[in-house]
This record gives C-alpha cells, structure tokens and sequence, in this order.
C-alpha cells in the first residue's frame, strides 16, 4: 500500500498530511502570524505560580502566554523516588487500587506509543502543601490551548527522541505497546535497563524496534543534554520565560508520524525541502531517497485528492458511499455522531441493510475522527440493530478501524439504545476550530429567529410603544425581509395599528441591520 507524507508551504502556513492510497491517516496544519509565541506539545517553561486554587486542586500558571496555563494537582506533585517504588509494589501487588497510570504522566501527544503500567503515584497531599503563588517552577505543555482555554502543563517533563522518550523524575523502562513480539520487547527492555541511570526513566517508542544499543544510546545521550541544557537555563533566568521549545512543525511531523514504511516525501517548498533533508540525514537515512520535490501547476493538496478530505471534514454530513449517511456535530461538551440509511435501501432484509449501513459508517467515523481530530466524549447514535451479534460485529469492527489512530481511544460496547461512548484524547485544537470561526451573522449558534418571530416580536413592541408615549408618529427600522413581511397583506400591521391607535406607523428598511435586530424610534410630539 502505497504511504506518502505530503508537506504544503503557504506563505506562513504549513500542512502535512500523512496519506496511504488517498486516505488521511493523520493531518496536521501550523500558521506562524504576527509575534504571538506559539505554544506546541513539548515546550518546556520557567513559569510562575499566579494562583492556587485549593478548591480545585490546581494552580494557574504565567508561563508568558496570553493566557494562564493550568496545572492540575496530579501534574504538579513529583514523587520522590521511594513514593514510585511504593506505588508500583502495591499497584503490582494488588495491595493498592490503581488511580494513576504511567502513560498518562507522559504529554499526550506520546501517550499512545507507550506502555501503561498501573501506579499510583500521588499520596494524600493537597496541591496548597507543596506550591504557592510567586514559586517559579519548570513546567512542559501537555495540551495547547483549545478554543479559549489557555495551555495545560505538567511537571513531569518528558523529553521525546526519534527513537526513545526520556523522564528525568520517573524511574520507569518501558516499550511502546505496539511492538508485539515478545522477544524484541524483552530485549528493548534490556537494553534500556543497561542505558539508563537509577532514578530516570526510559520508553522505546514504537521506531526503536530492531534499532541497535549504539542508536539507543546516541538518542538518550542527546535528550540527557537537552535536560541538563535546560536545567542551565533556569538556574540563570527569570520566570516566565521558556527554556526549551521543541523541533520545529515540520521536524516534529517527521518524528511523529513518519516512520520507514512510507513510500514518497513530497514537498512544494525548497526551503522546507532542506529542513526536511537535514533532519532526515540525522535521523531517517533510508528515506534520504524517497524525498522529492513538487513543483507541477495544480497546487500540491489538490494533485492529492487532500483539498477535497478536507472540505469533507469541514461539513456537519459526510454521505457514505453506499448512498448512507453520517452527522457530525462538534460542541464544546462532546462530540455527536448520528447515522442514517439515506437513500440506501438494500437488496435483503431491513436488518442486513442496517449492518451494512452500520459496518460501513464505522470505518468513515474512525477516519473521520482522526482528520478533525475530534477529542473528548463522543456519542456515536448507530442505527438500531435487533441482532446481538450484529451489534458485536459493528462494535468489533469499530475497534480494528481505531488502531490506524496514534490518538488513545477508550470505547464502550454498543448499548440497548444503540449508542457507543467513547473517549479519544486530544493535545491540539480540532480542524474545524483552526481552519474556522463562529459565524459572525448568528454568532456560531447556527440558526437565527425567524422572519414571522421577528415580526411578532415587533408587533409587541410597537403596542406597547403606542400604549405608553404622547407621540402621534412612530418608526420602525428593520431588516429588508422583516420589513417585506410586517408590509405584506397577510400583516396588514399598518392599518391596523394606525385604526386602533389613531396614531402613524412608519416602517423602514435597512440592510445594515440584522435579521433579529430591529429598533422603534418614537418622534417627538
């Protein structure tokens, strides 16, 4: 199967896309405008404590951003090394129930290439014991702000390599779980085991299977420096400021989600073509080959068939091919997902045309999800299947299309009303957020009163007006269409209003105004 990154350069916009015989299996888009520092997954920071929020279990946190950074209480505490070695006997043991899990000290954006082991980190303490406001404290983003939240950090700093990930407070080896056999995984864990110093902690992402003590080492060595240059800097500086910003959009994208199984590296920009080779000869050497330059007149993501992924990602409905279809509505609680036939009828019974519908969509929502990044609670209506074992089937198949997510995924069987609840991790804002904004017309409600409401609404206000005021005239300014309808035969306000009232009722158009908004004006006696 043919796997192709493909790198598009706009003035100060960048998108990749990791496609595989068309279909995105990942997406990413960065825009540098203006002097707003922008914040990534990674970035590590001397920040200030602006607030402790007992009540809350955090803090917020002047890191020089716009805006706060929150830091909840299981990021803030570190545990000494005897607390993780407590934790992880009574955790194995059995002894203690499990709250915490190691994969989720790590940023998220890593979370899904490492194995969880069931500890529980963090004894009785309250956050208000150990941070007050004014301490300057090392804190990484683990999210980056979303819609009008600030950036999420931790204190559990993880640094990410090509092929491993450092913890300098964590006292862990560990193996990305996606390396099934057991053999290289025993022997990933040996060699970590040998690299690694007491106290620190070590996890061999899923590209360090087959790789050599030698690359391992060079790896580690590198992310140790980093530290060590980090902790430098904040011996020498004030907060807030940051200490170490992470590889660049574009070195990330390489490290993350490129690995030696694509095909083809394709770029529109010379420039980004030299990041892209100078990270690659460091890190990728057998793709040295497989980079190459676009520059044909259809614009990259067109030639691609990405443009058009895109603009179906971007509508509420995506028609599946069968003539069903899919609803995707996106809120700030949870994301919605509803199913429909459409104008599929089948060939068989109702219920064979269901699961069709049903086995079909589920692959068209686990892409979907992935493309918007969509995260958080998400609610997915499948259409109502009698069958046990169907709804098995839907279910089944709905977890095998999620494994192509890097994202962690936590999903509940179909239940009696034909609903599956899931969860799916998000660092990084949705497609929609960052390649859209809230109608400026209806405010991003996505409807607006109707012309007859907006009609009726007037009509009251105008009798109260003429109830209560000595003026003989009355003016309503108003939107051309409510105008038309207040005008119109079906109304007849005017006469009407002017019989009971004996008093002159003016109507005027503007096509400034809003369809809801509208205004009475009363003319001096």
């Amino acid at each position: 199967m043919a796997k192709e990154l493909v790198v598009n350069q706009t003035h100060s916009e960048c998108r990749i896309a990791l496609i595989e015989n068309g279909e995105i299996l990942d997406f990413l888009v960065d825009r540098q405008q203006g002097l707003q520092q922008n914040i990534a997954v990674g970035d590590i920071f001397l920040g200030r404590v602006l607030r402790v929020l007992p009540g809350m279990q955090s803090a917020f946190i002047d890191i020089g951003y716009e805006r706060a950074a929150f830091l909840y209480v299981d990021d803030a505490y570190i545990p000494t090394l005897d607390e993780q070695r407590q934790a992880l006997e009574k955790a194995l043991s059995g002894e203690a129930p499990p709250s915490r899990r190691l994969g989720e000290v790590i940023p998220d954006e890593f979370s899904t290439l490492t194995e969880t082991v069931d500890m529980k980190f963090r004894p009785d303490v309250k956050i208000q014991d150990f941070l007050k406001e004014g301490d300057e404290i090392v804190v990484q983003v683990a999210k980056e702000p979303i819609s009008t939240k600030g950036p999420r950090v931790t204190r559990h700093i993880t640094l990410a390599g090509r092929h491993i990930v450092y913890m300098p407070f964590i006292e862990h080896t560990g193996v990305s779980r996606r390396i099934e056999s057991e053999e290289e995984r025993k022997r990933l864990k040996d060699v970590l085991d040998s690299i690694r110093p007491e106290g620190c902690g070590v996890i061999a992402r899923t590209v360090a299977e087959g790789q050599s003590y030698k690359t391992l080492k060079n790896d580690y060595n590198m992310l140790v420096k980093i530290w060590k240059d980090v902790q430098k800097k904040q011996e020498k500086l004030k907060a807030p400021i940051d200490l170490y910003q992470d590889l660049t959009f574009v070195q990330r994208a390489l490290r993350d989600i490129t690995d030696e199984d694509v095909d083809q590296i394709v770029v529109d920009s010379k420039q980004v073509q030299r990041q892209i080779e100078k990270f690659i000869k460091q890190y990728l050497p057998n793709l040295k080959a497989k980079i190459k330059h676009y520059d044909a007149e259809t614009p990259i993501f067109e030639q691609f068939g990405i443009d058009l992924e895109i603009e179906r990602a971007l509508s509420n409905q995506v028609f599946l091919k069968s003539g069903g279809s899919i609803n995707i509505d996106q809120t700030e609680a949870l994301v919605s997902i509803d199913v429909n036939t459409g104008k599929f009828v089948g060939k068989k019974t109702l219920e064979d045309t269901i699961l069709k519908t049903n086995l079909e969509a589920v692959k068209e929502i686990a892409y979907q999800l992935r493309v918007r990044n969509c995260g958080g609670i998400i609610i997915v209506d499948f259409i109502d299947m009698e069958r046990e074992e169907n709804r098995v089937q839907v279910y089944q198949t709905l977890l095998e299309a999620l494994k192509k997510d890097r994202a962690k995924t936590n999903v509940l069987p179909i239940s009696g009303l034909g609903l599956v609840e899931m969860t799916r991790k998000r660092t990084r804002d949705t497609l929609v957020r960052t390649m859209c904004e809230p109608c400026p017309y209806c405010e991003g409600v996505g409807r607006v009163k109707s012309v007859d409401t907006v009609s009726y609404e007037i009509i009251r206000e105008v009798t109260k007006t003429f109830k209560r005021t000595q003026s003989n005239k009355v003016t309503v300014f108003a939107h051309p269409e409510v105008c038309a309808s207040l005008s119109s035969e079906e109304f007849g306000l005017i006469e009407v209003m002017e019989e009971t009232f004996q008093k002159t009722l003016l109507i005027r158009a503007d096509n400034n105004y809003h369809v809801e908004q509208y205004e009475v004006y009363i003319h001096e006696p």
